[in-house]
């Protein structure tokens, strides 16, 4: 074996830190056992280009070498085994080969399984509760108007028969477990004039065309708006409401709701 192979660290290498490590199987996969493939074959390749030797490399998993580049191993080898179990593997910092393959060379990371950074994911846990308090202080601080027309988007006319504690209950609910989508509704001034919009419809107030492309007065049929191509009717029609002509409208609706 050349020495200059023998002694060569890739640069990827660098900062490379010993400790335990932990692997997952990507698309929150967890099969009781999955077996990857621990060395290069034809039918399975298991290489990796080195830039600075310029070609590819053999990647051989051996429990009794330093390296997992087969190029650097020397005298027998013992082949060993790489075996997700329920979607996990744990390597110990003794196994700084196996650790190496996994993390650095081996094809299948990003695709078949990813390498767990517990730093990160704890700074993801810690924005995603930051986010969740944020929307519940939010949710506590509504009033219950505004709390029926974020929930009947959701929920839609149920809404209607919900007591007040009921609201405020699935209001919290809800900020909890999709936040993102809570903090969007609560920001979005529409909100409340498609509550509006379809509680004038619940009351028959104003109709929507089976169609759903235009909205009429219930009680004489006459036409109030078309639908534009593509949009959600009460999206659309809360749009109307803020124009000169639909001021007006929502002017007489407000008085019938009362």
């Amino acid at each position: 074996m050349q020495k200059e192979i023998k002694d060569h660290i890739p640069a990827i290498e660098k900062d490379w830190e010993i400790k335990d490590r932990y692997y997952h199987l990507t698309r929150n996969r967890a099969p009781l056992t999955y077996r990857m493939k621990p060395r290069h074959t034809q039918k399975r390749p298991c290489l990796w280009f080195d830039e600075e030797l310029g070609y590819n490399r053999e990647l051989r998993y051996a429990t009794n070498q330093k390296s997992p580049f087969k190029d650097q191993q020397e005298g027998s080898v013992t082949l060993g085994h790489i075996v997700f179990e329920e979607g996990v593997l744990r390597v110990p910092k003794e196994k700084q080969a196996l650790q190496k393959l996994l993390s650095l060379y081996h094809p299948n990371l990003g695709r078949t399984y990813k390498e767990r950074d517990a730093i990160k994911e704890a700074a993801s846990d810690v924005d995603i509760l930051e986010l969740q308090v944020e929307a519940m202080v939010l949710a506590k601080e509504l009033e219950i108007e505004h709390v029926e027309a974020i929930l009947r988007v959701e929920r839609g006319s149920k809404v209607s028969n919900m007591s007040s504690s009921e609201l405020k209950r699935d209001i919290l609910l809800f900020a909890r477990s999709q936040p993102s989508l809570f903090i969007e509704l609560v920001q979005d001034e529409n909100v409340e004039l498609r509550n509006f919009a379809i509680k004038a419809a619940e009351f028959n107030i104003i109709k929507l065309s089976q169609d759903q492309r235009t909205f009429s007065w219930a009680s004489n049929g006459r036409k109030l708006m078309n639908v534009p191509f593509d949009e959600n009717p009460y999206s659309a029609f809360a749009a109307y409401l803020k124009t000169d002509e639909g001021v007006e409208v929502y002017k007489s609706i407000e008085k019938k709701l009362k």
